[in-house]
């Protein structure tokens, strides 16, 4: 690593500024989108004739890994656009592709259909999270950066709420048109945005921008690279697995009465709301981001035991409040982007932060075939038990021995 090669400081905006509302907004359409899958999942399926029980799960799961799969190539295409182009370009680009894809998702009429929508949507959703990250902690002062990203992460994550309403409201196809039109009218709030100063910066330098390759060149680069990834796991194995497959959990437990998706969705990511204002501030008290990942990792480890093996007989309400327990303690989302974004160079950073969170989120591709692998000899309970357990034990390790970053001064570059 080594100091950008500048003429003068970038300039820096504060916190209310068009950046971080943008930002905000661009991640409450994002996640809006992310998850309405998973609360329409059932009632969509059954409209489309899938309506067995085990088929409603299985197509569920490939609906899901198509989606992620979309993010996962997503994030290689804008992580690297956004360190080449610029990251108002990704910002943008990816809210245009996922707005259309979702309103066409309004329209199918197939399970294929259905699946390679989802797919584009997922290229689409995979640009705004680390475009916007990426911009916010490269435009805010170095001791605001923690506040800025919980800002984006907490408004954000209430996008989850609103989906559950309009799906329960208006109907998964309406609540599909809504999201995108959401996401259209976004894009008219471009002006008054501008580039990153570190970026147009670094952009006139020799230095090489948004080599993705360049990742794997360097041991220690890489070994910074792979522990970002461990870090959002159990985010997702708690999001993709636990709250996803809430009812066929539910049924497991015992629960007194129907539990549906849709609901622990809306509980789990109330729960978020929390989670991503607490890990924020806690890691700008604290002082650093790692100590605030380790305490939030030992509290999710909490509640998924509490969610597994606490709950049996347990009324509705019960469940929805472990839910939003567990929605809390995973609340740690948008910390885990910023330290990813911090720990490499203006040239790789866009790269990082877009593919980092994806491949996160992408890690539910190998976690539902590794659930069903051990579903049958575990049970349901268990093989979710062994997940996250490992899961969690490595995202500790991984923030343990990653540097702290924490005040870091951004304008550098990787060489």
């Amino acid at each position: 690593m080594k100091p950008a090669t500048t003429a003068s400081p970038p300039r820096s905006t504060g916190l209310l500024s068009a950046i971080v509302v943008v930002a905000a907004l661009g991640y409450f359409v994002d996640i809006y989108d992310l998850i309405l899958f998973s609360i329409v999942r059932v009632q969509s399926l059954n409209e489309l004739g899938i309506t067995a029980k085990e088929a409603v799960t299985n197509q569920g799961l490939y609906l899901i890994n198509m989606q992620m799969g979309g993010m996962l190539l997503g994030g290689v295409l804008w992580g690297i656009l956004g360190d080449k182009k610029g990251r108002l370009s990704v910002l943008f680009g990816s809210i245009l592709i996922y707005s259309l894809a979702n309103i066409a998702n309004g329209f199918v009429q197939t399970i294929e259909q259905y699946a390679w929508l989802r797919l584009i949507a997922g290229i689409g959703l995979a640009g705004e999270l680390g475009a916007g990250i990426t911009l916010v902690s490269e435009t805010l002062p170095k001791e605001k950066r923690g506040y800025g990203t919980m800002i984006v992460a907490t408004v954000g994550v209430s996008g989850a709420m609103l989906a559950y309403w309009v799906g329960d409201r208006f109907g998964w196809r309406n609540a599909y048109f809504v999201g995108g039109g959401l996401g259209l009218a976004l894009l008219a709030l471009r002006v008054g945005v501008y580039e990153s100063g570190m970026f147009e910066q670094t952009k006139k330098s020799e230095v090489e921008r948004g080599n993705f390759f360049a990742l794997f060149t360097n041991r220690a680069r890489m070994a910074r690279y792979v522990k970002c990834l461990l870090i959002g796991v159990p985010l997702w194995f708690v999001v993709g697995i636990l709250i996803t497959l809430a009812p066929e959990f539910g049924a497991e437990m015992g629960i007194t009465g129907p539990v549906t998706a849709g609901l622990g969705v809306f509980w789990c990511y109330f729960g978020l709301v929390f989670g991503d204002f607490a890990s924020g501030t806690l890691s700008q008290v604290l002082r650093s981001r790692n100590r605030a990942l380790q305490l939030f990792l030992v509290f999710c480890g909490l509640m998924v035991a509490v969610y597994l093996f606490a709950l049996k007989g347990a009324t509705p309400t019960v469940f929805y409040v472990a839910c939003f327990v567990l929605g809390i303690s995973v609340g740690f989302w948008a910390l885990f982007v910023t330290v990813a974004a911090e720990q490499f160079g203006t040239n790789l950073r866009a790269t990082v932060a877009t593919t980092a969170p994806n491949f996160a989120r992408g890690s539910v591709i190998v976690l539902v075939p590794l659930f069903q692998a051990l579903r049958g000899p575990l049970g349901l309970l268990g093989s979710a038990a062994v997940l996250g357990l490992v899961s969690l034990v490595v995202a500790f390790w991984a923030v343990s021995t990653l540097p702290e970053s924490f005040g870091k001064d951004l304008d550098f570059v990787e060489e």
